[in-house]
């Protein structure tokens, strides 16, 4: 198959003739859906994943999964939500996972101890889960992962005012759905 019968659209990554060559198994068809897909899916982990490591891992995931899995793609038009929902998933499985790692059991003086630290640990990341996304983004990168202001605002495209916005109405949310009723 010719790159002039399969040519690449503006609005998308390929052509639907590209796109269903791909799922038929045509090697060179694959190849071109993959390298075509890379930018767009960089681009939005970037913006979904809390930190730009946690985001390429989630493209390049993403990229595995379309490689591997582009036969099972029912119709070439869902290729760009099927691979936004792959990346969406991956970077809030790496959330989950940091979330989790911060949740290692230190020393407890009991097991009822240890089950009221589970269920606010649960508590919180429900509220944190609840929250809009680019509030939930901003209170991961700036207050779970650290990161300093200047370079979440950077990373997510907003000026260090709206970051600062986005962050106080999410600690404010946060601390509202956590406080006693």
């Amino acid at each position: 198959m010719d790159s002039a019968e399969v040519g690449v659209v503006d609005r998308g990554w390929a052509s639907a003739q590209l796109i269903e060559a791909a799922q038929g198994g045509d090697a060179e068809s694959i190849a071109a859906v993959v390298h075509g897909a890379h930018p767009h899916v960089r681009r939005f982990a970037g913006q979904l994943c809390a930190s730009s490591q946690d985001a390429e891992d989630a493209a390049q995931e993403a990229l595995i999964v379309l490689y591997r899995k582009i036969g099972s793609l029912r119709a070439s038009a869902a290729l760009a939500s099927w691979m936004f929902r792959i990346v969406r998933h991956e970077c809030l499985r790496r959330a989950r996972r940091l979330f989790d790692h911060h949740d290692e059991p230190g020393p407890v003086a009991s097991a009822e101890d240890e089950a009221l630290r589970r269920l606010d640990a649960e508590r919180v990341a429900e509220a944190i889960r609840a929250l809009p996304d680019i509030q939930r983004r901003v209170l991961i990168m700036r207050d779970v992962l650290g990161h300093p202001g200047r370079a979440v605002a950077d990373a997510l495209g907003l000026s260090n005012a709206a970051m600062k916005s986005h962050l106080h109405r999410a600690r404010t949310a946060l601390r509202l759905s956590l406080s006693p009723n």
